[in-house]
């Protein structure tokens, strides 16, 4: 991989009270399509069936009284002028994902598999550190340092979607991560991790240590 690539596209909205306002943004449905409207759609519908992904995952971080602020990575670039809001975008270049350790930051919807094949939450402190520490060793490509693992706004999100309430879990995950399996470690960056990633979950926020 050249030093120089271009892998993905980090973007940050800036929202004003007003624009939120305006927008209708009152749950995680309605920031999706804001989000999801801020790009050409490039998928068939054959494809959205199929779970191909949508080269987009984003995070809500929030903010004040007077402004918010949504973080975005995408795979292609975000309309630079959107009708609401500012949009700012720069390149992220492949030797970002060269070292071995970073501080991270995710919020994710801890959630697995039965054995009858039903998704089910992972609730409390203790066994969302076991099972995000389990995930990322196994499919993630890095491991996580457990001394340095802080997990907070753990609780739900909730909204309706043609008459059905959808719900997920949520907790937001940080410390200290170790590169053991490139390749998987810059697609988990690039694609983010586990589920709910169409509603702002998956995330990898990540600084070289």
């Amino acid at each position: 991989m050249n030093s120089d690539e271009i892998i993905a596209y980090a973007s940050v909205l800036k929202l004003s009270r007003g624009d939120v306002h305006t927008l209708k943004i009152k749950d995680a449905y309605a920031l999706h399509k804001v989000v999801y409207g801020l790009f050409d759609d490039i998928r068939s519908d054959t494809e959205k069936q199929s779970n191909v992904p949508s080269g987009i995952v984003y995070v809500d971080k929030g903010g004040d009284f007077h402004n918010r602020q949504i973080l975005m990575l995408s795979n292609r670039k975000p309309h630079q002028t959107p009708q609401f809001g500012h949009v700012e975008t720069k390149t992220v270049h492949s030797n970002f994902l060269m070292h071995d350790r970073y501080a991270f930051e995710i919020t994710i919807n801890p959630s697995k598999c039965n054995r009858a094949g039903k998704i089910m939450p992972v609730r409390g402190r203790d066994a969302i550190a076991s099972w995000f520490s389990d995930k990322s060793l196994k499919s993630c490509g890095f491991l996580v340092n457990a001394e340095s693992l802080d997990i907070k706004n753990m609780g739900v999100q909730v909204f309706e979607v043609a008459e059905r309430t959808v719900t997920h879990g949520r907790a937001t995950i940080m410390g200290e991560l170790i590169v053991n399996d490139r390749d998987r470690f810059i697609k988990s960056f690039q694609s983010g991790i586990g589920r709910g990633r169409a509603f702002g979950f998956g995330l990898l926020q990540i600084a070289p240590l």
